[in-house]
């Protein structure tokens, strides 16, 4: 399996490019950073799998993987994200791609995700596929501060108690860029536009976060 991957930051992709080689038959054909780099690579290479950031500056990823699919029609296209909004998910399926892992997945997801695109089949992560079966089984998912994670109330209430990221990360034994990850799909979650906003939500909601 010749795999393409596609992120605009060089130590995930070079970490990306470690783990897809323990993996048995794939071989990492090319890395690009950009929408146009990708297209160039995937129009020269001819990957069988193509492994897209979602996120990507300047153009997106969901308009490159339109081009790939428009240019390069045999290459499977499993996109990659930090966030699990089903909206981006149907997007990306309307346009062509055959999967779409979360980042913080494990290993073996991202594996799985890989074989499945190359054998023909579409795979989701697990997180992504219980959020967009959730309506079609009837269940209502909580919305609001309900909605956030154990972890997630508890960040959200050190950082209306006027907490930095960095002594969060400290208190809860947690790195920098997890508590970064978490503050980004509560402001998600929540339909926070800027950083301030959550912080005054979570101000508001200190009772309810105790």
């Amino acid at each position: 399996m010749r795999v393409l991957i596609v992120d605009d930051h060089t130590l995930v992709r070079a970490g990306l490019c470690r783990l897809l080689q323990t993996f048995g038959g794939v071989l990492v054909i090319g890395e690009a950073s950009s929408a146009e780099q990708a297209l160039e690579l995937a129009v020269r290479e001819q990957p069988d799998v193509v492994l897209l950031d979602l996120s990507l500056p300047g153009r997106s990823g969901l308009e490159a993987l339109s081009d790939i699919g428009h240019k390069v029609p045999n290459a499977r296209v499993v996109m990659m994200s930090m966030h699990d909004d089903t909206a981006h998910v149907r997007d990306a399926l309307d346009r062509g791609a055959v999967g779409f892992v979360v980042k913080d997945a494990a290993p073996q997801e991202l594996e799985l995700a890989l074989r499945a695109a190359h054998s023909g089949q579409v795979f989701l992560s697990p997180q992504i596929s219980a959020r967009m079966l959730s309506p079609l089984l009837g269940r209502e998912r909580p919305t609001g501060i309900a909605a956030l994670s154990p972890r997630q109330r508890q960040i959200l209430r050190q950082l209306g108690n006027g907490q930095s990221t960095k002594e969060i990360a400290a208190e809860l034994g947690i790195s920098v860029k997890t508590v970064e990850t978490h503050r980004a799909r509560m402001m998600e979650a929540l339909g926070c536009r800027r950083a301030n906003d959550l912080l005054l939500l979570a101000v508001r909601h200190q009772q309810e976060l105790a």
